[in-house]
């Protein structure tokens, strides 16, 4: 019965409810009050980008911000639609369905399902690791290239126009050259909202931007008669509960969106779990990234069983719980009861808001996106001195990021997230195939101590001694690079002996271990002695294992190979 027990997968609910303290509960009604404001506008504005209904935004919210609120580890986190989400989703169902379809609508809800169902599975399978084969400076790329595709996919909009289908360089040819069908009413419209959001966030940022661009939009609309005056506005919005239950498609089609919905959950994991660990460090807290994926994946369930869309984590919202004081979920099950309360009773206010405004909603939330000054930053980061060896990790960034940013803008979302996924991983064999080879030289005034003579020039070095010390774990990748880099300093004139010292090597494979038995034969044939240092029991071991009549010795410290050198 024990043995039993003991097989029970213990799911933790609701965490962040057993230290609840009383105190909080105010901050926490505000807050949730805040976000409320925040999230239904741009709720309607993403379910856009994703090509449905506006109230298919404010279908996802209600369940997506309970189901995190029980399973995530983030005491901040906020669940919702999201706009980088939101456009995968556009695309990755625009592969299978006609845009404003009814399949489209079925196979949207179907994609919010598929990604919670993999998210679980990573989350049990405790897969949260992955997260870390997307390199900062490749999802930097994207996301800058993702923001700028629906900023041109959205100043269609503003400007009364019909949009131009495409990548990124398509849809901008199509706007420039029918900007002479400018509507002005809807222009005026777009660019007062915009302005009006980004003054706001600006100059007062405690007061919600977008709900008042929203509630402006909707009574200049039956003020003046925009509508008839040709700017395009929401319509009829459905009030009511969702239904709930499985969407109308076949069963191969869970199948059809399952490689897409990877790359859509990578990026909505990786977005929520960015904006989770800078609140959980701002409060001393930790996130457990195994958990983050059962509460995305939970929330996506939740969400595609309410007839709603693919959501994930948000910064912006998380910023706006956390400015207004929010210390639990809490502030979410406010939101969550306002969302439903919305629904229920304030869809028709919704009906007469502008388009152009959405778009301008849209538009001042992608703006902080495009962050230009982190690609200058990556470009420049060489020239801050902080060596040669840092100045080729910092280059291998940004040719990461332009890649993924150009992938983005020249093939569409989906093909650029994968350009972003597999340079991620080149990088990543890039950098461990070229390990630093750090030249010491012993420090004059701290006897036996040995370092970089490039971070110390001062350092010492010994008449026909070099010492190198590899700053990696060797094995078949690196072997070829850490030898020839090894032959370079043993063919400078007058070099008698490398000893290389192995107190940054954490592991050694058999492939460089016949590395080095090889090549320290073949130094010593040229007279040059090759020897091994820092008493690192399982480099020792295994080179000894495969030392059998060839050269290589190994002493426990620099100091001591130096010393028997000179005998």
């Amino acid at each position: 019965m024990a043995e039993k027990n003991e097989c029970v997968v213990k799911v933790p609910l609701f965490t962040w409810f057993a230290g609840y303290h009383r105190s909080w509960l105010r901050g926490d009604m505000i807050a949730g009050v805040t976000v409320w404001a925040v999230l239904v506008p741009e709720a309607l504005a993403y379910a856009q980008i994703a090509g449905v209904s506006p109230v298919v935004g404010l279908y996802a919210a209600p369940g997506a911000l309970i189901l995190y609120a029980a399973f995530g580890s983030s005491r901040h986190l906020v669940t919702g639609p999201m706009a980088a989400t939101a456009a995968l989703s556009a695309a990755a169902v625009g592969e299978l369905a006609a845009g404003g379809s009814d399949a489209f609508v079925q196979l949207t809800i179907t994609l919010a399902l598929v990604v919670g169902i993999l998210a679980l599975a990573a989350g049990v399978l405790r897969l949260g690791f992955l997260a870390s084969f997307i390199s900062e400076p490749v999802l930097k790329g994207f996301v800058i290239g993702l923001a700028l595709t629906i900023m041109v996919g959205q100043l269609p909009k503003l400007f009364g126009i019909e949009k131009s289908e495409g990548a990124f360089f398509q849809q901008l040819w199509g706007l420039l050259g029918d900007l002479g069908d400018t509507s002005g009413p809807t222009l005026v419209v777009g660019v007062l909202s915009l302005l009006l959001v980004v003054g706001l966030k600006r100059y007062l940022p405690v007061v919600p931007g977008a709900l008042v661009a929203v509630l402006l939009g909707i009574l200049a609309v039956n003020l003046f008669d925009l509508d008839g005056h040709g700017v395009a506005i929401v319509g009829h919005i459905e009030s009511g509960l969702p239904s709930f239950g499985l969407p109308d498609v076949a069963a191969h089609s869970y199948l059809d969106l399952s490689a897409l919905a990877v790359g859509v959950m990578l990026i909505g994991f990786a977005e929520g779990l960015g904006a989770a660990k800078t609140y959980a460090a701002k409060n001393h807290y930790e996130i457990d990234a195994n958990r983050e994926l059962i509460g995305l994946g939970a929330a996506n369930l939740a969400s595609g069983l309410s007839s709603g869309m693919v959501v994930n984590g948000s910064l912006s919202k998380t910023a706006v719980n956390g400015s207004a004081g929010a210390r639990s979920q809490f502030s979410s099950l406010v939101v969550a009861a306002l969302a439903v309360v919305t629904l229920l009773f304030l869809t028709g206010l919704f009906e007469d808001l502008p388009e152009a405004t959405l778009a301008a909603i849209v538009v001042a939330a992608l703006i902080e996106l495009v962050d230009i000054e982190a690609l200058i930053h990556l470009y420049r980061f060489h020239t801050r001195g902080a060596g040669r060896a840092y100045a080729l990790a910092a280059r291998p960034d940004f040719a990461a990021a332009g890649a993924a940013l150009l992938g983005v803008l020249v093939f569409d979302t989906v093909p650029g997230l994968f350009i972003g996924i597999a340079v991620s991983l080149l990088l990543l064999l890039y950098r461990a195939s070229r390990p630093h080879i750090a030249v010491l030289g012993r420090d004059s005034a701290a006897s036996g101590r040995w370092s970089d003579i490039q971070r110390d020039p001062v350092n010492e070095r010994v008449p026909g001694v070099v010492v190198l010390r590899p700053e990696s774990g060797l094995f078949f990748a690196n072997a070829d690079a850490v030898r020839d880099a090894i032959r370079a300093h043993a063919a400078v004139k007058g070099t008698k002996a490398v000893v290389l010292d192995a107190e940054t090597v954490p592991s050694i494979d058999v492939t460089a271990v016949s590395m080095l038995v090889e090549l320290a034969g073949d130094l010593r044939r040229d007279g040059i002695e090759l020897v091994l240092a820092r008493d690192v029991a399982a480099v020792r071991g295994l080179v000894q294992l495969g030392e059998g009549d060839t050269p290589l010795r190994t002493y426990p410290t620099v100091r001591a190979a130096i010393a028997a050198l000179e005998k």
